[in-house]
């Protein structure tokens, strides 16, 4: 039996102007979730930045009797109920300062286990879904647990391959669980359940899957896991938000590298000229950087190459040798030392990032491979 504080926790929430920040202030001023419900709409004063709009509807009998049937619908339907302010959310969503007050949750997965989020496009290509499978071959030995949003294309392959190579995943969803969005995944669904994972949403049962919630849902994507992987987006791409909510999370994020002309690699290109992302050059590389240490007989490189049939031109020969003369360089220090101007030097370094010779890290530093 839910108690009465998951009651008015949903019945709080889903009043017009709480959202998760404005309920964390309520609960933590008022101390519960029931006592904000009781005396906010007098009260309201006593919590910062709260103003008597946000509280308006506050104590709105209607929202009690949606919260009780939205519990009803829960226990029938095998739903855990976990509240932020009661310390229930995974420990890393927890950190994160817009973390839902409220996650919904069908299935089970160890939260001590490591995560990893990776997302992409709709529309993968066999150069995305050929990544997939190398990284899951590799990861395959290794306990953890991976992160998506259960869309089609790259992210329906993340979940399968996890099942297949058995890893535990996480289907994170942008509507409440009285559906399944796209519904081509229903069964991929039932399989991740099966096979030790779980689905999670912040979207109760009266929410559909409506445009915003799908950024809004990428928040959570990132702040599960302390490492994002963007396989394949294009400009603009909602993977591209998910990566702005893991660096405003101070989390790491990867990014696949692939030609300029490819649409669904012109995202991850630009996340990585821009900074907003390390370039993955080979998987090794990338099971480092995840603190996993895959052994040179497991993780194959991704682009392998000859120092002998690679032929830099005269300006990229010129980058590379002074920032393997000089590691972890900053471009203000390489532009000095090379006297070229940044925004000419940038286009050069995001030219041997795709060729494997250089990786970037934040604060515009490089280091050569």
């Amino acid at each position: 039996m839910i108690s009465e504080e998951y009651l008015y926790a949903i019945a709080l929430r889903e009043c017009s102007l709480v959202g998760d920040i404005n309920f964390h202030k309520l609960v933590r001023t008022f101390g519960s979730a029931e006592e904000a419900w009781k005396r906010a709409k007098k009260e309201y004063s006593k919590a910062d930045g709260v103003g008597r709009k946000t509280v308006a509807d506050i104590g709105n009998e209607d929202y009690l009797k949606f919260a009780e049937k939205e519990i009803k619908f829960c226990e029938k339907n095998q739903i855990m109920v976990r509240l932020r302010h009661l310390n229930e959310l995974p420990y890393l969503l927890n950190e994160c300062d817009d973390a839902p007050a409220i996650l919904y949750q069908k299935g089970s997965f160890e939260d001590a286990l490591p995560k990893i989020s990776l997302v992409g496009t709709r529309n993968m290509t066999s150069y995305g879904k050929q990544f997939i499978s190398d990284f899951f071959e590799v990861t395959k030995g290794y306990k953890c647990v991976s992160v998506s949003g259960l869309a089609l294309g790259v992210d329906k392959e993340i979940h399968e391959q996890s099942i297949q190579h058995k890893i535990p995943t996480i289907a994170v969803l942008a509507h409440g669980f009285h559906t399944l969005y796209p519904s081509k995944n229903k069964k991929l669904s039932e399989k991740i359940l099966e096979d030790n994972g779980a689905l999670v949403t912040e979207f109760n049962s009266s929410r559909k899957p409506d445009r915003e919630n799908f950024i809004q849902r990428n928040r959570i994507i990132a702040g599960l896991s302390p490492s994002t992987i963007v396989v394949e987006t294009g400009f603009g791409g909602g993977s591209v938000s998910t990566a702005s909510f893991a660096n405003d999370y101070n989390r790491e994020v990867f990014a696949l590298p692939g030609k300029i002309t490819d649409p669904y690699s012109q995202g991850c290109n630009q996340l990585i000229f821009q900074n907003k992302a390390s370039s993955i050059s080979t998987i090794k590389d990338l099971m480092d950087s995840l603190g996993f240490n895959a052994s040179k007989e497991k993780a194959a490189e991704l682009f392998p190459y000859s120092e002998l049939n690679i032929q830099l031109t005269d300006s990229q020969e010129t980058v590379y040798q002074s920032i393997k003369a000089h590691p972890q360089v900053s471009l203000d220090d390489l532009a000095q030392m090379i006297s070229m101007a940044s925004y000419k030097i940038l286009p050069i370094i995001l030219e041997l990032e795709l060729l494997g010779k250089v990786k970037s890290f934040s604060g515009r530093q490089f280091r050569a491979i």
